[in-house]
């Protein structure tokens, strides 16, 4: 089968070279990113970093994806976790609006901003990088398989040219590329009997989250009243807010007043954005396996939607001095440049990600291969859906926070390729969470270190070893798993990481009000058999000592021949040997004797 997808592929190849006037000049890279959303620009950026030679190809004119593109310019979740290339977006956009709390503008985030200073950020990190080129305005037109690697057919305005690289990452909304190249995929709903995810829906069904044609308005201070759309129905938007129209809300509990709405997605400058989820601009349609013609008569449909909300915002709650802002986007309509696709493919990987991973982390192994980290709840969007009420309600459902595994990333079947975005390896359920902005740009980062490393070692992305790939990310100062205790930017930040990543000493995962939090303790004491029995379940020569005592300094001593020498070398204070040891004490010294990332582990989490 995959000889004639390949067949396939080839054919069409030389049709577009015929098409584009045949035989051209091929230029090569290490890495070829398509697709420059959040996780496209993140991967080739770290890709670059790792110094592979990377090519970024991205059809519209910004990077950045749903951040920007998309005109979602507020981030949800990871606001405590803030490490690697998500901290650096937070640094950029805060020195350019001056200051964190200068972004907390609207309710929706604490982190609001405009799409085009996110779209300007994005490009002056890709500009940075010496290793990386950027194409934009620039169509894929085919793609082959070679001996070598991959043949990239590429048009924009000049014509027709082709790159040539060893490895290939899908960054595309919507897992186009894993598609084309025959990777097998699930779209919609599993049922909780494939998953045993006990809150999926009975049977399976193709039902995916609404998109939103999201807008950007901004205050005139005259009449921009918009001609009444010949599709107008007031009653499909009469509950988005407690308001005299409303009769039977969908979400009596969610009726809030127009000026909670409003404030929702207010962005530093005072324009607002619009991703309004109750009875709003959220709408239904299932793109996902239609044509480029089809994709864009739905997108022409949901624009429609979004501006018959905007008619009844200027007309029917009275606010006729908003209109769309005329300095966002560089598109003639005033509009995104792309609709905000909440869901993807979700391609069949060497790992899939399930809801019962999260909320029991240690009866499973994944948590070992982690590469980035999320605590935002499991999230979906069906209410535009009709007969969204027999659907499962996912509406913020709480998990703890977790670590995603790498083997999502690296799909089944297909040689030289890694996938990124929202069409990673997770279960429907767990996309609900995986699919927001700062997993996904830690998705991209992940992609880009295989990508690097692959070319660099000479052998499929997934040959690369877990490890090799965790100590990367961790020198870019990202998470691993979502420890509260200590930021990245603290001396025994890595540390405590490798010790969680190895399981020698276990988290405890909670949910606090609306936040999912996961805890290492890192200030408490630990008893002699619990971190003995860690360090045995790591190395079974190590024997487990059953004593229900806390580890003390003096043990440290007589255990791991520690000196006060050692101790203070190691960043360590109060060399006290009556005292109890705390579990990052216990953490340190462990990390320094055993070096445990010098034990593998495969993509499942078995230690090698």
């Amino acid at each position: 089968m995959r000889r004639i997808i390949n067949i396939a592929i080839a054919i069409v190849a030389v049709i577009v070279m015929t098409a584009c006037g045949g035989e051209n000049s091929s230029q090569r890279y290490d890495v070829v990113v398509i697709g420059g959303g959040v996780s496209g620009t993140t991967a080739g950026i770290r890709s670059a970093r790792c110094g592979a030679r990377t090519l970024i190809v991205e059809q519209g004119p910004w990077l950045g994806g749903m951040l920007t593109s998309a005109g979602v310019s507020a981030t949800d979740g990871n606001y405590r976790l803030r490490g690697g290339m998500w901290g650096e977006l937070r640094d950029s956009l805060e020195a350019h609006y001056g200051g964190v709390e200068a972004l907390k503008t609207g309710w929706v985030s604490n982190l609001m901003f405009e799409p085009s200073v996110g779209a300007r950020i994005f490009r002056a990190m890709a500009e940075r990088e010496e290793r990386l080129t950027v194409k934009f305005e620039t169509e894929v037109r085919a793609i082959e398989r070679t001996q070598d690697g991959w043949s990239i057919t590429l048009e924009d305005a000049d014509g027709c040219q082709t790159v040539l690289c060893e490895v290939l990452i899908d960054g595309t909304e919507l897992g186009d590329v894993a598609a084309e190249l025959g990777v097998k995929y699930d779209i919609g709903m599993e049922s909780r009997y494939a998953t045993g995810e006990d809150i999926a829906p009975e049977e399976a069904n193709d039902i995916i989250q609404d998109l939103t044609m999201v807008m950007i308005l901004k205050d005139y201070g005259r009449d921009m009243t918009i001609e009444r759309p010949a599709e107008y129905d007031s009653t499909l938007f009469a509950c988005a807010c407690d308001n005299p129209i409303c009769r039977t809300p969908k979400e009596a509990n969610r009726l809030w007043s127009k000026h909670m709405m409003m404030t929702y997605g207010r962005l530093p400058g005072g324009k607002i954005m619009i991703n309004w989820p109750i009875e709003g601009n959220d709408y239904y349609t299932n793109m996902i396996e239609m044509s480029c013609e089809e994709r864009e008569e739905a997108v022409a449909r949901a624009k429609q939607h979004s501006l018959c909300f905007l008619y009844f915002i200027q007309k029917d709650l009275g606010l006729n001095t908003l209109y769309l802002a005329d300095d966002e986007f560089p598109t003639p309509d005033l509009m995104p440049i792309m609709p905000y696709h909440r869901e993807s493919r979700r391609t069949d990987g060497e790992v899939r990600f399930e809801l019962n991973h999260i909320t029991a982390p240690y009866d499973y192994t994944l948590y070992r291969t982690a590469i980035g980290v999320g605590d935002y709840p499991v999230d979906q969007h069906h209410t535009r859906y009709t007969g969204w009420e027999a659907l499962p309600n996912l509406y913020f459902h709480s998990i703890p926070s977790y670590g995603l595994p790498m083997g999502v990333l690296l799909p089944k079947g297909v040689d030289g390729l890694i996938v990124a975005e929202k069409s990673v390896s997770v279960s429907n359920i767990v996309n609900g969470s995986t699919r927001l902005q700062p997993v996904v740009m830690q998705i991209g980062e992940a992609a880009g270190i295989i990508a690097a490393l692959a070319v660099e070692q000479g052998i499929e992305p997934r040959e690369v070893a877990v490890r090799d790939v965790q100590r990367e990310v961790l020198a870019g100062g990202g998470y691993l798993l979502p420890f509260l205790d200590i930021p990245a930017t603290d001396p025994h930040f890595q540390s405590l990481q490798r010790i969680g990543v190895t399981g020698i000493m276990e988290s405890v995962g909670m949910t606090v009000g609306w936040e999912n939090q996961t805890w290492f303790r890192a200030e408490e004491p630990i008893t002699l058999d619990e971190l003995s029995a860690g360090l045995h379940r790591f190395n079974p020569a190590i024997p487990h000592i059953a004593e229900e005592r806390n580890v003390t300094i003096a043990d440290i001593v007589h255990y791991g021949s520690v000196t006060a020498a050692m101790w203070e070398a190691w960043g360590l204070e109060n060399f006290d040997p009556e005292r109890d040891a705390t579990r990052l004490e216990c953490a340190v010294v462990v990390d320094h004797i055993l070096n445990p990332f010098d034990r593998g582990v495969t993509l499942n989490g078995e230690f090698i």
